[in-house]
């Protein structure tokens, strides 16, 4: 199986290069599935139901969240709805939506994907661990599901390798989001798991993580609230990671980088 997960959609730019490059992704790497992380895609600031509808017509086949879940409230009736649009698992109990989907394919193969969500330097939430754990305990690659991809939207770079290394050899991937900044530790575990800390994000790089510069820098040298900050809108760099299963396991048989676009150096899998 051919698979894709992009990194953090960042505002109008983020957005508007996926909605024009995941077709032609589809088209040249031949993916069976494609999920995005689209948390930042309203104004840096969640993400409102008529941008999750524009991104499922284009192809995408899941749609991941994270810590501003919930900045657009119009998304909560809308999620509680759409089972492809995931929260992280880890949120308390009640919540609105699902953190966890478990697709099917045109040809009848399905894809489990899970989101969780750090805890060291974030939110107090529920143990990604141990919620992750319970959900899996159901779930095993080749009897429920031909794949499961985790996105864990964490800002420790040690908590995501720890949660990769914890359920190395059980599942696809595990592929960080949150950062905005892409790793180069593309790398399939020992196990079988296809891992990256980060995907890093969909939107302009001539920017601080996606956010207008001045804004920004101004905040961290006066200590001062300040405007609200404002996504940057020049030219985008798509930013993901193509990952191929073997389909008698479900196991990652490789991993590479995505990079489509803007400032960063181009990076695009040979077939």
């Amino acid at each position: 199986m051919r698979l894709l997960f992009l990194g953090d959609l960042l505002g109008r730019a983020g957005r508007e290069a996926a909605l024009k490059h995941i077709p032609e992704l589809r088209a040249a790497l031949k993916l069976d599935f494609v999920a995005v992380n689209a948390e930042n895609a309203s104004h840096g600031f969640g993400l409102g139901p008529d941008m999750a509808q524009a991104l499922f017509a284009v192809g995408a086949d899941a749609i991941t969240l994270g810590n501003h879940a919930w900045d657009r409230r119009e998304i909560i009736p809308y999620i509680a709805q759409e089972k492809r649009l995931l929260r992280p698992i880890n949120y308390p109990p009640g919540t609105p939506g699902q953190g966890s989907a478990l697709i099917p394919l045109p040809d009848g193969r399905k894809v489990l994907v899970v989101q969780a969500m750090g805890r060291l330097f974030m939110d107090p939430l529920d143990c990604p661990f141990r919620t992750t754990e319970e959900l899996l305990s159901r779930h095993k690659l080749g009897v429920t599901t031909h794949a499961i991809l985790l996105d864990i939207h964490a800002e420790a770079s040690s908590e995501k390798m720890a949660f990769a290394h914890a359920f190395d050899g059980r599942v696809s991937s595990v592929t960080g989001t949150h950062t905005h900044i892409p790793t180069a530790d593309h790398q399939v575990l020992p196990g079988g798991t296809a891992y990256a800390t980060d995907l890093g994000m969909c939107g302009d790089y001539d920017s601080v993580i996606g956010m207008q510069k001045e804004g920004a820098i101004g905040r961290l040298i006066r200590k001062l609230p300040g405007d609200r900050l404002t996504p940057a809108e020049g030219p985008a760099t798509l930013c993901g990671a193509f990952i191929e299963t073997n389909d008698a396991t479900g196991l990652a048989t490789r991993i590479e980088p995505v990079r489509l676009g803007g400032r960063l150096a181009p990076a695009m899998p040979k077939l």
